[in-house]
């Protein structure tokens, strides 16, 4: 009966709302890290809003919190309270140091030496340690999170004057931004212990987080942190609709959006997810330079985004973050049909066939934007036709190479390596895309001292070649109760990256 009613409210409560219309309040927030006890806020008898007694978060208590093995979703939010990094990525994507104080890299061998912070301890009191931190990361090359991202690791060491010691089987000299891996005290990985500014207790009325005792000079919103139990995403959202937890992350714009009603406000977090326009460039018309740039300069991105993705993403006319500094500075032109009649006239084109944009069926959000694209490049005289196929056929035809045009979607690593996309014989370079030059400039990017000019001479020949259309980096969503925590600015790997700067309101008891 209980999972019958779940489901059902979880059933109404999908169409209500895809939160693209949500505000923020218009009070100014109180100063950073300041806890406001009232029994409500201000307002008519109708719209109070009634603040909870405590925060909370849902979790899964059947499942592990330890990083490294946790599943997506809160069990990562609860594990990021825990734990940290030896860098964390910014909101602008670039890695800040964070359990490390410093590093040196030498290029001949391809080593990095960081140098651990003396100052910080787990939340036993136990200092944190090399061999730690080499423990954490041995056991994430290992696990399907992180082993991509540390494929490139050759050997780990921890020294004898407490340094860790990194070697990589080639350059990367932006490696600091894949080490933002939440590190455990070794042997604790069933309980982890971090050194977060949360550890995990037990008390009479079940699981909690309180504050790490061991962290000296650091003010917190809340003292406490409730856990609770919501295994499935049907019981958390009825949680969180309930005001039970007040907050969850989602993404609002995937294959299974969630819905949700009542007084809940949200922020974006930028991500490193790109969606793109993939060609299969052994395919004429496709296998044209210019046709395919053509292409590249009629996509109406920003209008895209804020029509079909509701906003939940930025523009993007190269395949690395507006957000990030490496990301040239190019305004994305807006969208003109007779410019874009003009850029075919010039590459000598005729529709001579209707080409074909497949796009995985699942996801209604993709299709409405690869059906716009189709349109707009129909009624400019590229005929394009889109096929929404499952995902399983769509990954197949990919991998076959059966298709004029495909919509797709990649994480990329925080160090903007773009190789498996676009480099020669790449895993995800489905188009078969193949040139010297990109590949040279690609194994440039990696071991540039000055990334920035690097990215740009690029990010130049992919704009004259067109491999693939950029669209956007999609947003992950932090959905909390209104009014009840304030301040946040969550980042893609931290829902509470700035959390000692944030005010969390409750009742007073």
């Amino acid at each position: 009966m209980k999972h019958r009613i779940l489901k059902s409210i979880a059933a109404c409560l999908a169409p209500l709302l895809l939160l693209s219309g949500c505000m923020q309040g218009d009070v100014p927030p109180p100063e950073s890290g300041e806890l406001i006890q009232s029994e409500e806020l201000s307002g008519s008898a109708d719209d109070r809003l009634i603040l909870p007694e405590h925060f909370a978060l849902p979790y899964a208590p059947g499942l592990t919190l330890d990083p490294i093995t946790c599943a997506d979703g809160m069990q990562q939010v609860i594990a990021s309270l825990l734990c940290e990094g030896l860098f964390r990525l910014g909101p602008d994507l670039e890695p800040v140091p964070c359990l490390c104080s410093g590093y040196t890299y030498d290029p001949d061998t391809f080593t990095y030496t960081l140098k651990l912070r003396s100052d910080v301890k787990f939340s036993d009191g136990s200092p944190l340690t090399a061999a730690d931190v080499k423990t954490t990361l041995q056991r994430a090359r290992a696990s399907e999170r992180y082993g991509s991202r540390l494929a490139q690791v050759a050997s780990l060491s921890a020294a004898d004057d407490g340094d860790l010691i990194i070697t990589l089987t080639g350059p990367n000299t932006a490696f600091p931004a894949l080490l933002d891996i939440p590190i455990v005290k070794a042997g604790t990985e069933k309980a982890p212990i971090g050194t977060g500014p949360y550890c995990l207790a037990e008390e009479q009325t079940g699981p909690c987080l309180t504050v790490n005792p061991f962290r000296k000079g650091e003010s917190l919103p809340t003292e406490r942190i409730v856990l609770v139990e919501a295994g499935d995403q049907e019981t958390m959202l009825y949680r969180f609709t309930s005001h039970d937890v007040q907050l969850i992350t989602a993404d609002l714009i995937g294959t299974d959006p969630i819905g949700a009603s009542g007084s809940i406000a949200y922020q974006d977090a930028d991500t490193t997810i790109l969606q793109y326009i993939g060609i299969n460039v052994n395919r004429e018309p496709l296998d044209n330079g210019a046709f395919r740039a053509a292409l590249n300069q009629a996509i109406p991105r920003a209008a895209l985004v804020s029509a079909q993705l509701s906003g939940h993403g930025r523009a993007a006319a190269f395949p690395v973050s507006p957000v990030s500094p490496l990301c040239p500075a190019e305004e994305d032109p807006e969208y003109s049909a007779a410019d874009f009649v003009a850029a075919l006239a010039a590459c000598d084109y005729t529709a001579e066939r209707t080409l074909t944009l497949l796009v995985n069926e699942g996801n209604s959000f993709k299709r409405s934007v690869a059906e716009e694209i189709s349109a707009l490049f129909t009624s400019a005289g590229v005929p394009v036709q889109v096929r929404a196929l499952p995902w399983i056929e769509y990954t197949a035809a990919l991998a076959a190479g059966e298709f004029d045009l495909y919509y797709g979607e990649v994480k990329l690593t925080a160090d903007w390596n773009l190789s498996s996309l676009l480099a020669t014989g790449g895993s995800l370079n489905y188009g078969g895309w193949a040139d010297p030059l990109t590949d040279q400039l690609l194994a440039n990017f990696a071991a540039a001292e000055d990334r920035v000019t690097a990215m740009a001479r690029l990010c130049d020949r992919l704009q004259a070649q067109a491999p693939i259309l950029p669209i956007c980096f999609k947003a992950t969503s932090v959905l909390m109760q209104s009014d009840v925590l304030e301040g946040l600015t969550p980042t893609m790997a931290e829902p509470f990256y700035n959390l000692a700067e944030c005010t969390v309101r409750l009742q007073t008891k």
